[in-house]
């Protein structure tokens, strides 16, 4: 019995079929919807409860990503990663010369960027870490990258 069981497990992680696959559940809802659940996202909930599945956030953290983001005068951008990524290598997502010639990345947690309302506000209160090329991003890190190349 043990030799089919092992066998059988072998088998199953070779070809990887979708029924052995995580399942996540995704409601379309706006941000009201995400806040407050609606009859259909409640329901959704409830299926998914019975399947032992995530719901509506868990897409990220099934596939092991994380977001980081990048503030400048004309615009905010969100920038995708793998969990676990250093802070070089983050920056190469954005253009591969920020990682040739990383220096270090300025960072800004997400919560502390909100309480401060600005890049500047939260320089002027000391909440801006300088981190080196070891240092792992985390998930909702609002980055400045230092470069030359």
């Amino acid at each position: 019995y043990e030799e089919i069981s092992t066998a059988f497990q072998s088998l199953v992680e070779e070809l990887e079929p979708l029924t052995a696959k995580k399942m996540i559940f995704a409601a379309n809802v706006d941000e009201d919807g995400l806040a407050q659940d609606s009859a259909s996202v409640t329901a959704l909930r409830e299926v998914a409860a019975e399947q032992n599945a995530e719901v509506i956030r868990a897409c990220y953290a099934a596939l092991g990503l994380i977001s980081f983001f990048t503030v400048g005068p004309q615009a905010v951008r969100a920038w995708t990663i793998p969990r676990g990524t250093t802070a070089p290598e983050a920056a190469g997502v954005i253009h591969t010369d920020f990682q040739r010639g990383f220096i270090r990345a300025e960072v800004i947690p997400y919560a502390t960027y909100l309480e401060h309302g600005s890049e500047a506000a939260a320089k002027a209160a000391g909440d801006i870490a300088s981190e080196g090329k070891d240092y792992v991003v985390q998930d909702g890190d609002v980055i400045n990258f230092r470069f030359n190349v």
